[in-house]
């Protein structure tokens, strides 16, 4: 019998029953192998798979919040004791700059705010008192957890909305009393967190007039919030320092917040870089165990090979039969890992609340790495099962 037509008898699904008749008599080591093979792909695959999803809720995020809010603040002045201030009139100035939607402002207050008169000063928990325009909920995106938000009434009086943070510390809710500033004021309303103005959220707020009436407020702004149309953000970002103060715009300071975020995205996916990199480690050693298998398969089947080599097999078919094995057992690794990547991603963004997201460059792209490992892993094997001559394999077993 010709080597050529023996050869051609041995087609892709001969192939395929091969394998998997050569991981079924060790179903035990098979298993351990394909597992180790799949802790790695999962691992790679939950690790992009919460990345992305993590993405799809921090852009959801931007999306809600805008991406066209800018804060105008003081700088600092050069050669002087004193620090910089804005000018009374720079809130009205910069709502007249055409591409501007909306415009807010909040002012530092020399006060503190306790949660009764009897706490020592030094412990004011690191709260700032802040007057605030009545429209500023809707310039900064924030809203009320409990509670009311000021309105053009209690602006007059002592009351007062807590940031999310600041009521923590101090213990208070709505209706309830807080001293602040020497006098007792009520709490009117608490915020929810504020992604794009976080220093509001350890912020005490009163309304404009009642921080001047009883606070000494000087009604200086010291953050203007800016709202402009996105197409435009860049070019109001250009005009802000020397439409809020013309005399010295070098004093001025303009912060886009959504680019801090943007910044904290850029971490967290460095820091996912290198959880992927952990994965792919995992990925190599399970590749390792599969090698290991294979080669001690080799060893145990030298009998099984010398009787094919016996009855006609040629020596590609047995490099081929046990590569044949390798990809099949690293491709069922693969495939497990990548169905458990997924599982784990979706378990988490449900638990997160996030969308879940899986590319499929990813889930493909595991499959494609799983089979060049099983390429890899089995080729040593392979070449060592081919080259026992049959009466060497059979004398062995």
């Amino acid at each position: 019998m010709r080597p050529e037509l023996t050869s051609a008898r041995l087609r892709l699904g001969d192939l395929a029953r091969l394998g998997a008749a050569g991981l079924r008599s060790r179903p035990s080591r098979a298993v351990l192998a394909a597992l180790g093979i799949a802790i790695g792909i999962a691992a790679m695959t939950a690790v992009v798979g919460v990345s992305a999803s993590s993405q799809a809720e921090f852009q959801r995020t931007l999306d809600r919040l805008g991406t066209n809010l800018l804060t105008v603040g003081p700088g600092s002045k050069l050669f002087a004791a004193e620090p910089a201030t804005l000018p009374d009139e720079a809130v009205s100035m910069v709502s007249r700059i055409g591409p501007v939607t909306s415009v807010s402002a909040t002012g530092r207050v020399d006060a503190k705010v306790y949660r009764t008169d009897r706490i020592p000063a030094a412990e004011s928990g690191s709260i700032s008192v802040v007057a605030s325009h009545l429209d500023l909920p809707g310039t900064v995106g924030a809203t009320i957890s409990r509670g009311v938000w000021l309105n053009a009434a209690t602006a007059t009086y002592p009351a007062v909305v807590l940031g999310g943070v600041a009521a923590d510390r101090l213990g208070a809710s709505t209706g309830q009393p807080v001293w602040l500033g020497g006098a007792w004021f009520t709490v009117v309303g608490v915020l929810a967190p504020v992604p794009l103005a976080p220093e509001l959220d350890t912020s005490a707020l009163v309304g404009w007039a009642a921080a001047v009436s009883y606070l000494g407020f000087d009604g200086h702004p010291t953050t203007i919030y800016t709202r402009a149309e996105e197409a435009s953000v860049e070019a109001v970002a250009g005009v802000l320092a020397n439409t809020a103060n013309p005399e010295s715009p070098a004093e001025v300071e303009v912060s886009r917040p959504s680019d801090a975020l943007a910044a904290g995205r850029a971490a967290d996916d460095a820091f996912t870089g290198l959880l992927l990199g952990l994965g792919a480690v995992a990925l190599l050693v399970g590749g390792v165990g599969v090698a290991n298998t294979m080669v001690i398969s080799v060893l145990e089947r030298r009998g099984e090979i010398g009787l094919r080599r016996s009855l006609g097999a040629t020596r590609g078919q047995v490099r081929v039969q046990f590569l044949a094995e390798s990809l099949l057992l690293c491709a069922l690794g693969g495939l497990g890992g990548v169905l458990l990547g997924i599982g784990v991603t979706t378990a988490y963004a449900m638990t997160q609340g996030w969308p879940a997201v899986v590319p499929a460059w990813a889930s493909l792209g595991a499959v494609a790495a799983t089979l060049l490992i099983g390429a890899v892993a089995g080729l040593y094997p392979a070449v060592r099962a081919a080259r026992l001559a049959p009466t060497e394999a059979l004398a062995a077993n």
